[in-house]
Order: C-alpha cells, then structure tokens, then sequence
C-alpha cells in the first residue's frame, strides 16, 4: 500500500502570529471590525413594492419617482 502525504489542515482558529498573515486578509479582517450598533433600518422588498411586476412609482415630497427591476435583477431608481 502506497502512503500518499497531505498537507495539514489549517483550524478555524488562526494561530499565527498577525505579521505571518496575508496583508490583505488584515485588512478584511480590519474592515469587518465590529462598529457602534446601528438601528435597524425598515426593510421593503421591491417584488411586493411592484406588486409582482418590474415597476413601480414611489412619491417623496411632491415628486414622482421610478423604481424598475431590470431583467438582471438590479434596481433602478429614476425620477
């Protein structure tokens, strides 16, 4: 029987010391730091908004705008 070698599996914990890392993932990591606590923003989801279709019209003080869901499913806001 032929022993084939694997590298080592890495833990979810890192161990290394932070200047061994990739400089790159410090600066993710730096990004994803945790920040004062922000209020919860209301959620509305743009399907319900257009009723099922792919526009609606969404009025804010005195003036008319255009949501549209494109066939790529990005929002466009227009006014």
């Amino acid at each position: 029987m032929q022993m084939i070698d694997r590298p080592a599996t890495r833990s979810a914990t890192r161990t290394d010391p932070p200047e061994s890392r990739d400089p790159r993932e410090a600066r993710q990591t730096r990004l994803r730091a945790p920040g004062p606590q922000v209020p919860s923003l209301p959620l509305h989801d743009a399907r319900l908004l257009t009723e099922g279709g792919d526009m609606a019209r969404i009025a804010l003080d005195g003036q008319v705008y255009t949501l549209r869901i494109t066939r790529q499913g990005k929002l466009i806001l227009t006014k």
